[in-house]
């Protein structure tokens, strides 16, 4: 059985008999590219609520700057710090990185981070004084995933 088919709810109900996902997961796909953020400022670059009664799972996330988009030799980002977070808590193993890990645009690793049930997802960056030689102008950034209605709730899958 695949991590999913025992993340919340009762194990192989409703669940595909081939990879162990829930019948009625769903994705979840939020980005943006903005303007960096000002000195000692955060942006969040991407959000997702899961429904109160649902969990789910993170299985991608992608970053973008104006810098390594014209040099991809610039995968250090000095003076921001990018964060994934679940529920305002850092979502390990991503508690705070300084580096582009997954480039926007490329296939990226994938991952399978458990998701709490209603859990608020947030993709930030924060500008904790970066010099002027290394100001970015943009930031983007990206998280996918799916999400799925929790059993213990009661009721049977594909309900929202």
């Amino acid at each position: 059985m695949t991590p999913a088919s025992t993340v919340c709810g009762r194990s192989g109900v409703g669940q595909c008999e081939v990879c162990g996902r829930p019948l009625d997961a769903r994705v979840f796909d939020s980005s943006s590219v903005v303007a960096a953020p000002g000195p000692g400022e955060e942006t969040v670059l991407a959000r997702f609520a899961l429904p109160s009664t649902h969990c789910g799972v993170l299985e991608y996330f992608a970053q973008f700057t104006d810098r390594f988009a014209r040099d991809p030799g610039r995968a250090a980002t000095p003076g921001y710090r990018w964060q994934i977070r679940s529920d305002v808590q850092p979502l390990d193993p991503y508690l705070s990185f300084g580096h582009i890990i997954n480039p926007w645009g490329l296939s990226g690793v994938p991952l399978d981070i458990r998701l709490a049930e209603g859990a608020v997802i947030e993709f930030t960056v924060r500008n904790t004084g970066a010099s002027r030689a290394d100001e970015l102008t943009e930031v983007g950034g990206r998280i996918l995933g799916r999400h799925w209605y929790d059993t213990r709730f009661g009721g049977a899958p594909g309900r929202l």
